[in-house]
């Protein structure tokens, strides 16, 4: 018989790769990892692993027993919203993934109507950023999550997670207000030229958010769109922030319709651009069901802003 916990391990290993990232993500030890595979290739009968030095890689027999166990584990995602759904209202942890901007501008108001609603839950909430959410997810860390992509940076596919969009922001050219010019401006539609928008600023600083996220691959992808470069001298993943940065001169961003929600301030011009930021929650195959899942992605819906929601459908 196989066992379900060794068939996660191997199912981890084809997504991160290596021993050593599953023992890390997990909190094993890589020997520990080791040898829970090698009794899982006992228990199959045949090598499911080739080692080659220090690295190991899936044999055809070890990636199609990774087919089976991500539906084995959806389906016990499955059993898990059966039984709870069968209790009589709704408690414990429920673990969640939000993105600073969500964290501030919808979150509260989805935890506040989910507390009215089912007081028995105890929401947790860690900011994640979504290049990091679907192994937190896989790895049982979060339950639920908010995660985003941009038109330059579309998300893949990941195996054994379910996404539901939630809502889609416009994009905002950022920069410092012009001195003869005291008035903000922000632009009512998008201009007809992105690239020209964005070229104008070639040879200007720019702010981005850190490198290896979303965020700094959106701006960077957009402006090597545009046939540049941008020269990044501040890099920094909280939008207030940047916001603040582009006020004293420090340069310019690309940032979303939450990052600059309420006055962006006397000192920042706000151009809108063609680009779209959209926000999905996600969560594992077969929890969409779970009523602890479901009742707070019901609270984040509610919380959308009107002009920014789309229809619940799973993809």
């Amino acid at each position: 018989m196989l066992d379900v916990r060794r068939l996660r391990l191997l199912r981890e290993l084809a997504r991160r790769g290596t021993i050593a990232a599953v023992a890390e993500a997990l909190a094993f030890s890589p020997s520990a990892v080791s040898q829970q595979l090698s009794v899982l290739e006992r228990e199959a009968g045949l090598p499911l692993l080739e080692r080659t030095g220090r690295r190991v890689r899936l044999t055809p027999a070890g990636q199609n027993l990774v087919r089976h166990a991500e539906a084995v584990l959806e389906r016990l995602e499955e059993a898990a919203a059966d039984l709870a759904e069968a209790r009589s209202g709704l408690a414990g942890a429920l673990r969640i993934g939000a993105f600073p901007t969500a964290t501030r501008a919808i979150v509260p108001a989805a935890l506040v109507a989910l507390a009215r609603r089912h007081p028995g839950l105890e929401p947790m909430v860690s900011e994640t950023d979504p290049a990091a959410v679907a192994h937190a997810l896989r790895a049982g860390d979060l339950d639920v999550a908010l995660v985003h992509e941009y038109d330059f940076v579309p998300a893949p596919r990941e195996p054994g997670l379910t996404t539901q969009p939630l809502y889609r922001e416009s994009m905002y050219l950022a920069a410092p207000m012009p001195a003869a010019d005291p008035a903000p401006a922000a632009d009512p539609a998008p201009g007809p030229d992105q690239g020209a928008v964005l070229r104008a600023y070639a040879d200007a600083p720019w702010i981005t958010a850190t490198c290896g996220t979303l965020c700094h691959a959106m701006a960077v992808r957009a402006c090597q769109a545009a046939g540049f470069t941008p020269r990044i001298r501040h890099r920094v993943d909280e939008f207030t922030t940047v916001l603040a940065l582009v006020a004293a001169g420090q340069g310019v961003a690309v940032v979303p319709h939450l990052g600059v929600a309420g006055p962006a301030g006397p000192a920042v011009s706000l151009t809108r651009l063609l680009m779209e930021r959209r926000t999905k929650v996600a969560f594992r195959s077969g929890a969409a069901a779970h009523p602890a899942v479901a009742a707070f992605a019901a609270a984040l819906r509610a919380a959308v802003p009107p002009e920014l929601a789309t229809p619940p459908s799973p993809e």
